[in-house]
């Protein structure tokens, strides 16, 4: 008998637009909007070389699914990849998991996470310390000089100088719905279990009454009570 290789056959009679269809699926099954041949030679219904004799080249291929060529991940920043985090966490009102990225539109697969920080739960301790860095204290311009008052003249005492901003940042919303578990403190409502609901981050002190834009002075309230505050304070 003689000893020979066998043929693969895989994909061969899969025509190009199955091919390329094929290709969107295994990258959205990934998680990202581009995949490696090694990648797809585990999951795909054909083999990374019938992409490079059907159109050239792999990159090729993922143009012409639509796709982004793997090259483009290296100019990824920290932060992007941190906003993406942040933006699943929200939705989800809690951790994400790694295998969770390629079910819930995340921009990115685990493999950029891993080739910059070494692994997932690394690159959720970096995304945690991020979060914290952003300080709430960014005081007001001190006009302390170009206020001075005139010798002699009658001054009226102006508004107290500020230690924070009086919106809170990004970073700062998020520390604090996840903090209050995504549901508002008046009411419990959450847009995790009720659909359509929204949730605000705003001042347990009003602004308005001196009140600090800090995390121990902002709390988690839906848009019915937050409305219902508005009316009774001027925040």
């Amino acid at each position: 008998m003689k000893f020979e290789l066998e043929k693969r056959t895989k994909g061969l009679r899969l025509q190009d637009d199955e091919l390329l269809e094929d290709l969107r699926r295994c990258a959205k099954a990934i998680g990202g909007d581009t995949i490696e041949t090694s990648e797809y030679d585990k999951i795909g219904k054909a083999h990374s070389c019938t992409f490079r004799r059907r159109f050239g080249s792999w990159r090729s291929a993922l143009e012409r699914a639509g796709l982004q060529p793997g090259i483009w991940r290296v100019g990824i920043t920290d932060e992007a990849l941190f906003e993406n985090i942040r933006s699943l966490w929200m939705s989800l009102g809690r951790q994400p998991r790694r295998s969770e990225l390629g079910l819930l539109g995340s921009q990115f697969s685990g493999k950029p996470y891993a080739k910059r920080f070494g692994s997932w739960s690394k690159a959720l301790k970096e995304f945690v310390a991020w979060v914290n860095s952003d300080s709430p204290e960014e005081p007001q311009q001190d006009d302390t000089e170009a206020n001075q008052p005139v010798p002699g003249s009658l001054v009226h005492a102006g508004p107290p100088k500020r230690r924070t901003r009086r919106e809170p940042s990004d970073r700062q919303r998020f520390r604090v719905l996840v903090r209050d578990g995504f549901r508002c403190r008046a009411c419990g409502a959450s847009p995790l279990t009720q659909v359509g609901g929204e949730l605000h981050v705003n001042h347990v002190l009003p602004w308005s009454k001196g009140g600090e834009t800090t995390d121990d002075n902002l709390q988690t309230k839906c848009e019915r009570c937050n409305l219902g505050k508005s009316n009774a304070f001027n925040v």
